[in-house]
């Protein structure tokens, strides 16, 4: 792997970006680029370096957009010898190539940090996230902190909040707060982040008049559609720790496409 090829992929790490090595493993004849050829393929489509170009790499392209979906390597074998036949070329070789995702750790944001928001953030974290609880009740934070169940709690206002804690669209926001004007409030800051999901928790009665709000703000309704609401799924949960699993439950199936 080259120096530069080493750097973006520390720099897409750093940034918490998901990303796909993909490398040439085996060759037999004639074929572009020869075993231990690398490229990196992004979220966007966008790569760095190259395997060969053409309708092979645009098939490789392709399947690595859907490893960064699920997380699962692939090892792909081609043959580029009859385009008529299906074959990505007519160089007269085989390549096999190994797609490697490299997907960092995703965070999941709690909103509020009441009974529920301790469940969802205790039951995120054993679930294997980067947990983050945020509420304006600096009470609330201190008890958090006492209890060490997340990885970070955190007061203050919103902004502030995920200025230092950025959100990726590899990450979850899960709003289990009070009100609708603290939800007015904190919902514009959270639509602009690039958050994978966004759940609020609450009537249908209360979204619409929160959803109206927002809109005489100047939210844009296609803004507005992110948001999943009533939050979970349903399993006639009460407690607050059946409440977190119906919410996870949620977040979890959104993140393997169900």
């Amino acid at each position: 792997m080259t120096n530069s090829l080493i750097t973006e992929l520390a720099d897409a790490i750093k940034r918490g970006e998901p990303v796909v090595v993909a490398t040439v493993v085996q060759t037999h004849n004639s074929v572009p680029r020869r075993p231990g050829s690398k490229m990196l393929v992004f979220g966007d489509g966008h790569t760095v370096d190259t395997i060969g170009g053409g309708e092979l790499e645009h098939r490789v392209k392709t399947a690595a957009a859907d490893a960064l979906t699920d997380g699962v390597p692939r090892f792909l074998s081609y043959s580029l010898v009859d385009p008529g036949a299906g074959d990505p070329g007519l160089c007269g070789g085989e390549a096999d190539i190994f797609l490697e995702p490299y997907m960092p750790t995703a965070t999941l944001y709690v909103i509020g940090a009441g009974h529920v928001g301790k469940a969802v953030g205790e039951l995120g974290r054993w679930l294997g996230f980067r947990t983050v609880v945020w509420d304006d009740r600096a009470d609330l934070i201190d008890q958090v902190e006492q209890n060490d169940a997340v990885d970070i709690a955190v007061s203050g206002p919103i902004g502030d909040a995920l200025a230092g804690q950025p959100v990726t669209a590899n990450d979850s926001i899960v709003m289990v707060t009070r009100n609708v004007a603290l939800d007015v409030e904190i919902l514009p800051h959270l639509l602009a982040t690039k958050a994978g999901y966004i759940g609020l928790m609450g009537s249908n009665r209360r979204w619409d008049t929160t959803r109206s709000q927002l809109l005489d703000a100047g939210v844009a309704e296609s803004d507005l559609d992110r948001i999943h609401t009533p939050i979970g799924i349903e399993i006639r949960a009460e407690t607050p720790e059946e409440i977190a699993v119906s919410i996870l439950a949620e977040v979890i199936g959104g993140r393997r496409g169900a």
